[in-house]
C-alpha cells in the first residue's frame, strides 16, 4: 500500500475537505477508486464501525482497509484524519 502524509494549514480540516483532497489524489493514477475506510480523530469516529475496535493491536478500520483492496493510505495532519482507498 502506498502511504501519503499531508499537512493542511490555514483551513479547517473536516471530513468533506479531506474527502475532496483524498479523491483528487486517489484519482490521480486511476479513474476508478473507492474510499474503503477512514478515521477522524477529532470526532473520534471511523468507518467501518465494528464490535472489535482493535485487531492484534491495530485499529479495525485500518485492518479492514488493508484487507479489502486498500492501495492508498492518506494521512492528514499527523493522523488527525486518515483515508484508505482501493
Amino acid at each position: 500500500m502506498q502511504h501519503i502524509a499531508l499537512n493542511v494549514d490555514g483551513l479547517l480540516l473536516d471530513f468533506p475537505l479531506a474527502r475532496k483532497l483524498g479523491d483528487c489524489l486517489a484519482g490521480h493514477e486511476s479513474e476508478e477508486y473507492t474510499l474503503i475506510s477512514w478515521f477522524d480523530r477529532t470526532r473520534n469516529i471511523h468507518s467501518p464501525q465494528c464490535l472489535h475496535c482493535e485487531i492484534k493491536g491495530e485499529p479495525g478500520w485500518e485492518v479492514y482497509g488493508r484487507n479489502h483492496g486498500g492501495r492508498l493510505r492518506i494521512s492528514f495532519n499527523d493522523g488527525t484524519m486518515v483515508l484508505i482507498y482501493s
